[in-house]
């Protein structure tokens, strides 16, 4: 079975940076996309930002500019640099991998979820 273990979460002021890390158990060579989603209490679990294999980068409207994907083929790992961050983007942070849905945004993904990590922005 394969485990997904994301780290990095935390408590950030808002105008703050964290940076999530996902281990994956296996190889992500060949995994046509890895990505983080979100889900704040109340809401659906949405896209943040999903990366293909060839680096193709797909970002919510909403992180465009301040969060940037970005994945180590060799370590297994995915990571998510977020900058400029608002207290709106208080959530769990789930990164999976999947295919072109996955990708643009519908949750499909390949493997059962992690635990997620927690991002919390408040003052």
């Amino acid at each position: 079975q394969v485990q997904l273990v994301e780290t990095g979460g935390g408590l950030v002021q808002p105008g703050g940076s964290l940076r999530l890390s996902c281990v994956v158990s296996r190889s992500i060579f060949s995994i046509y996309a890895m990505g983080w989603y979100r889900q704040a209490p109340g809401k659906q679990r949405e896209l943040v930002a999903a990366i293909t294999s060839g680096g193709s980068t797909n970002y919510a409207d909403s992180v465009k500019g301040r969060f940037t994907i970005s994945r180590d083929n060799a370590k297994n790992t995915v990571y998510l640099q977020m900058n400029s961050l608002k207290p709106e983007e208080t959530a769990v942070y789930y990164c999976n991998a999947g295919g072109e849905p996955y990708y643009s945004g519908r949750y499909d993904p390949y493997f059962g979820g992690g635990q997620g990590t927690q991002v919390t922005v408040s003052s």
